[in-house]
């Protein structure tokens, strides 16, 4: 299952699929997974302070471990429904655009951003990203790589495409290979070493495994870009040919996750 947008157009100007995660936020906050506990100690052990800011929150998934971490969160989101359901755990969440957000002077020992950077503009983000970033303090970027079997994955694609075949992401193969998404986190280090505030980004890789039954993978593949945007009826025709090919599994599957991330520290001066 693709969890990078598609190309056409740009995912920081798909707007409309940006902003419709807040369709079910309860359901996206208890089906959407956390990030390994090991990412999160990397990103907060290393920070030379608490002060975290995380960019595209949503319901404050990341941000709710890096408090357990011991960082003070912000987050900011655009979309307001998404925003409540992160003040709902008892986080502070500011909603806008990254790229419109006024920041108001204040700065922050770690910047993040939780599988929601291809929504920013990459024109605007790094540079305010270092902008906002104390002295040695970092950007870290991040998100999973989740392609379910063959046998899930087919399924969804042909419902899919006959279900929806005005939807953007029917011309996409049903899975994607992992090289595919290190290639695009490739290409946010090189956007960050392009503003030439930061120094050398650098790769994180992290695999892991979760079981899934039938019901909780239909839940998750609700909250995706593939569906948040199509009609009711088209969405359950798609989950129920998914549903139909995880019982011919025995009614769930293990998913390997990959997650990427990019991070670089902030350059003490511009490089000449």
């Amino acid at each position: 299952m693709p969890t990078l947008e598609p190309r056409r157009p740009a995912a920081h100007r798909a707007r409309q699929t940006a902003e419709s995660f807040g369709t079910n936020a309860r359901r996206y906050d208890q089906a959407r997974p956390a990030y390994p506990d090991a990412l999160v100690a990397r990103i907060a052990g290393g920070s030379p302070g608490p002060d975290l800011l995380d960019v595209g929150c949503g319901t404050g998934i990341a941000a709710r471990q890096f408090r357990a971490a011991g960082c003070t969160v912000l987050g900011v989101d655009p979309d307001a429904r998404m925003a409540e359901a992160a003040r709902a755990h008892g986080l502070r969440v500011e909603v806008a655009t990254f790229e419109a957000w006024e920041p108001a002077g204040r700065t922050f020992d770690t910047v993040v951003s939780a599988q929601a950077w291809h929504w920013v503009d990459p024109a605007l983000g790094a540079a305010k990203a270092a902008d906002l970033l104390r002295p040695n303090g970092r950007l870290a970027l991040f998100g999973h790589v989740f392609e379910p079997p063959a046998e899930i994955a087919d399924p969804f694609a042909v419902a899919l495409r006959r279900t929806a075949p005005d939807s953007p992401f029917v011309d996409q193969p049903a899975r994607r290979p992992l090289a595919l998404y290190e290639a695009a986190y490739a290409g946010i280090a090189d956007q960050l070493r392009a503003t030439r505030r930061f120094r050398e980004p650098e790769q994180w890789r992290f695999d892991w495994e979760r079981p899934y039954t039938r019901a909780q993978w239909l839940d998750l593949l609700a909250t995706t870009g593939n569906l948040t945007l199509l009609r009711p009826d088209q969405s359950a025709e798609v989950l129920r040919a998914v549903g139909d090919a995880i019982d011919a599994l025995g009614g769930g599957f293990t998913m390997r996750y990959t997650t990427l991330a990019t991070t670089a520290v902030r350059a003490e001066e511009a490089e000449e």
